[in-house]
């Protein structure tokens, strides 16, 4: 029956549609046909991006559910080639929204790369990635690790542990090669972090050098997430630090070992958001809102552990992430595997809702936009004042919490799942080199790395 009305609803707004000669449909109360909730939708048929990765979760299930569909949105969701392509349409308007990296819209704002206004009313998960090494680096590596008395590696394995093979690659004449995803990704700031922790450089950015390799002991690329395990296999990388099914995929094909996941490197730290431009939010005030209380509710529904079996034969079709429901159960249903045999359980690996993860923290973003100063993306030192102004351009909770707060009055969410905050989590140590981050204070936390760019005030 829902499906009867929604498609009477569509039919009816297009009418109003094509009957006020605009782009949306009259708000007006004598014009008004459709049900209330539709009508104050100014742009129903969206279009959404995302990269085939076990996090563009939220969309895929906002779709499926009908969460979409309640809100009055009518939504394609479309697999994209690689991050450059989905931020360049974004910014082209070819696509209304997407799922994105954190460090894009960030990156897009501080003036590295390609400049836009982009924002996030909502972050779309927490951990989810790992760092895998091809089957002979670990076996060079695994003398170096620590056993536990049945034997297996004790976790997390520090990077430590790698620089006797980066000795032994370069003994032989290779350079050390390692794939991430893309230049402003989590993957390449959380490979560095792993790297840097245990002194090993793994480059820097300069005008002259826009690859990030300048004095690197580690050479560090772009490889696309699906083509992360046959990069490996083809030994053009050794290594890579992707999202998932893309680890566990090296497991189970035989082709190398994940020996971290990024909690490990920054416990819950913040991966995907939902990206749009500035002005379609401001064009389209209702959609945003009605978009981000969809992706709130299929956040809410992937954290109910009951339904990751079933979010993981949806994201196992081909017009999700396609990969194998065993590759994506590994992850998805609160365990890890390491080496072949050695499952651990991970409940917190894929955080979709639990600790706040939807909401979209100034000091997630402040996080990354440290990372792009500390390699030298970002240029020149910055006062404090700027990475407060910068992220407050880009990372939006007050539009999270307008979402937030007609889903508590609808009854969909319980007042308690909105945080209590500034916009600023307190201070941490949760990194894997026990180092305090406190996002109101970006130029101490600089100062604090042996490796990387430091600012002086």
């Amino acid at each position: 029956m829902r499906k009867l009305h929604n498609i009477l609803s569509a039919l009816m707004m297009a009418a109003l549609f094509f009957a006020c000669g605009g782009d949306a449909p009259s708000t007006d109360a004598s014009t008004a046909t459709a049900p209330a909730a539709s009508a104050l939708i100014e742009k129903p048929q969206l279009t959404f991006g995302f990269i085939k990765l076990t996090d563009m979760a939220p969309l895929a299930i906002a779709k499926e559910l009908g969460y979409f569909e309640d809100e009055g949105l009518y939504v394609s969701v479309e697999a994209q080639s690689n991050w450059k392509n989905i931020l360049d349409r974004v910014i082209d308007g070819q696509l209304d929204g997407s799922h994105m990296l954190a460090g894009q819209p960030i990156a897009a704002a501080a003036g590295f790369g390609r400049q836009a206004e982009l924002i996030t009313p909502f972050s779309m998960d927490l951990n989810g990635n790992g760092i895998t090494v091809s089957n002979d680096v670990w076996s060079k590596m695994k003398p170096h690790v620590a056993k536990d008395d049945s034997g297996k590696p004790v976790h997390p394995i520090s990077a430590e542990a790698l620089k006797p093979v980066i000795k032994d690659y370069a003994a032989e004449g290779k350079s050390f090669k390692m794939g991430m995803v893309f230049p402003v990704s989590t993957h390449n700031y959380e490979l560095r972090y792993w790297l840097a922790a245990a002194g090993i450089n793994p480059g820097m950015y300069t005008a002259d050098n826009i690859q990030g390799q300048v004095d690197a002991e580690v050479l560090l690329s772009v490889t696309p997430p699906p083509q992360m395990p046959a990069t490996l296999e083809a030994g053009t990388i050794y290594g890579y630090c992707v999202g998932e099914p893309w680890n566990q995929q090296a497991v189970f094909k035989g082709i190398g070992v994940p020996v971290t996941t990024n909690s490990d490197v920054w416990k819950n730290n913040p991966e995907k958001v939902f990206v749009m431009r500035k002005d379609f939010a401001e064009k389209y005030p209702n959609t945003t809102k009605a978009i981000t209380k969809a992706l709130i509710r299929a956040g809410k529904w992937l954290d109910e552990p009951e339904n990751r079996p079933t979010a993981v034969g949806i994201l196992s079709r081909s017009e999700y992430v396609g990969a194998d429901s065993i590759v994506l159960a590994n992850s998805m249903t609160g365990t890890f595997e390491f080496e072949k045999g050695d499952k651990r359980e991970m409940p917190d690996f894929n955080v979709f809702y639990r600790y706040y993860a939807t909401y979209p923290y100034y000091s997630d973003g402040v996080w990354f936009l440290t990372q792009m100063r500390r390699w030298g993306q970002i240029p020149e030192s910055k006062p404090t004042e700027w990475y407060d102004q910068k992220i407050r351009e880009v990372y939006r909770p007050d539009l999270w919490t307008a979402a937030a707060e007609a889903l508590v009055a609808e009854g969909k969410i319980p007042a308690t799942d909105i945080p209590e905050t500034d916009g600023y989590k307190p201070a941490t140590t949760d990194f894997i080199d026990g180092i305090s981050y406190d996002g109101k204070d970006p130029i101490g936390y600089l100062k604090s790395f042996q490796i990387g760019n430091k600012d002086a005030k």
